[in-house]
C-alpha cells in the first residue's frame, strides 16, 4: 500500500479519501443507523424470528426475505423475468409459479405466510380473501406489507401485474387483528413508486427516516404499512 497526496493506492487500485469515509459510514455507522431507524428488514427480521418456515407469496425477483434468516422458504410468483431472476440469486429453497389468488395449500403449512407489497396489486376483495388464506396456511403468523392506502402505481418493467388497484388502511388491517406499525416516514414526503418527492433525494429521504421515529407507532400518517397478525391457539384447531 502506497500514499501519495490524496490517495492511497493498494492491491485492489486507488482509494480516495472520500471512497474510505464512505467505507466507513458502510461498515461502521450503517448499521447504527439502521439501529437507530429500522425499517422494513430490520422489523422484517425481528418479526419472523423463530419461524422456520416461510411462505412468499408474490416474492418478486428481491423479496426481503434473503435479509432474514429463515431455514426454509417457498416463493410464488407469476412474472416470469421475477421468478427467474430470484432463482438465481436462490432467495427461497423452492418456488412455484402460480397466481395468488388461486393457489391452495393445506392448512397450517407454514409457520409464516407473508405478502410483501402484494395487497395493493389486488382489488380490495382479492385482497381480503387472500388474507383469509394467509391465516388458514400459518401456524405462527401473517405478516402483509402495504401501501397506506391507495398510491397510483401503473404497470413497470413490462408487467402489468404491477399496477395498483387497491388501498388498506391501519384501521381496515386492524379490524382484522392485524398489529399495525408505519413504515418509511411520513407518507406526505413520498410520491411514485415510494421515491422521495423532494430534491436533492439523498437528504429527503434521510429526513424521511427522521419521522419514521413518530409514523412507526401512528400509522396513519405513515407512507407504508407492516401489519402482522399472530395465530391464536384457537386457530390452529
Amino acid at each position: 500500500m502506497e500514499r501519495i497526496g490524496e490517495k492511497t493506492y493498494t492491491t485492489d487500485g486507488e482509494i480516495c479519501r472520500l471512497k474510505l469515509r464512505s467505507r466507513l459510514f458502510i461498515g461502521v455507522l450503517l448499521p447504527l443507523y439502521k439501529r437507530a431507524f429500522p425499517g422494513l428488514f430490520e422489523n422484517l427480521r425481528k418479526e419472523l424470528a423463530g419461524c422456520s418456515t416461510v411462505l412468499d407469496l408474490g416474492c418478486g425477483y428481491d423479496s426481503p426475505l434473503q435479509h432474514c434468516s429463515v431455514p426454509f422458504s417457498v416463493g410464488v410468483e407469476l412474472f416470469d423475468p421475477y421468478l427467474e431472476e430470484s432463482k438465481k440469486k436462490a432467495i427461497h429453497n423452492e418456488y412455484l409459479k402460480a397466481d395468488v389468488r388461486e393457489v391452495e395449500f393445506r392448512a397450517k403449512s407454514f409457520d409464516a405466510v407473508i405478502a410483501l407489497d402484494l395487497l395493493e396489486h389486488l382489488t380490495k376483495d382479492e385482497g381480503a380473501e387472500l388474507l383469509g388464506k394467509m391465516e388458514s396456511w400459518a401456524r405462527k403468523k401473517a405478516v402483509v406489507f402495504t401501501t397506506n392506502g391507495y398510491v397510483l402505481q401503473g404497470p413497470c418493467d413490462g408487467n402489468w401485474l404491477q399496477e395498483h388497484r387497491s388501498g388498506w388502511r391501519a384501521d381496515e388491517l386492524e379490524g382484522l387483528g392485524y398489529k399495525v406499525c408505519g413504515i418509511n416516514g411520513w407518507k406526505r414526503l413520498r410520491g411514485y413508486k415510494g421515491s422521495p418527492k423532494y430534491a436533492p433525494i439523498f437528504l429527503w429521504a434521510r429526513i424521511s427516516d427522521l419521522t419514521q421515529k413518530i409514523t412507526y407507532r401512528c400509522p396513519t400518517r405513515a407512507f407504508q404499512l407492516l401489519a402482522v397478525k399472530r395465530i391464536k391457539l384457537s386457530d390452529k384447531e
